[in-house]
């Protein structure tokens, strides 16, 4: 009997024993080269294990119990902030959070605009919502 486990099955058990919702490419570099891993998690997401929400940056999923459909696991805004995190990004409230945290606003901001410190070029998206970037002053 053959024990030995491909790549793709090394990742996806790696992922599952993950706490964090949040999966980047260079956390499988130790596994393989970079196209193999990229391979690997290719097909992770052609099977509706996970999904890719920006450029080597994937997110955990399941399946609705009611439509059948693949979704995220956490609301998008969530995510993309845990991604931030990951990737070193000092997030900070934006204009709009400030605004409604001292009351001059009753507009309830939405979340889809995360507040950095430098400037960010990286796109974080999942089924036509993204997520939009705002230059803040630290």
């Amino acid at each position: 009997m053959n024990n030995s486990k491909t790549i793709e099955d090394r990742v996806f058990y790696r992922i599952m024993r993950r706490k964090s919702p949040i999966i980047l490419r260079d956390d499988f570099i130790d596994l393989g080269g970079y196209d193999q891993v990229g391979r690997a998690l290719r097909k992770l997401v052609q099977k509706g294990r996970i999904v890719k929400i920006g450029y080597g940056l994937y997110a955990k999923a399941k399946m609705s119990s009611l439509t059948g459909e693949i979704l995220i696991t956490m609301p998008l805004p969530l995510l993309a902030r845990e991604a931030m995190k990951r990737l070193g990004v000092k997030i900070l409230p934006t204009k709009a959070e400030l605004e409604y945290q001292t009351g001059q606003s009753m507009q309830v901001p939405t979340g889809r605009l995360i507040g950095v410190n430098n400037r960010i070029n990286r796109k974080i998206g999942y089924k036509g919502a993204s997520i939009y970037y705002e230059r803040a002053a630290s």
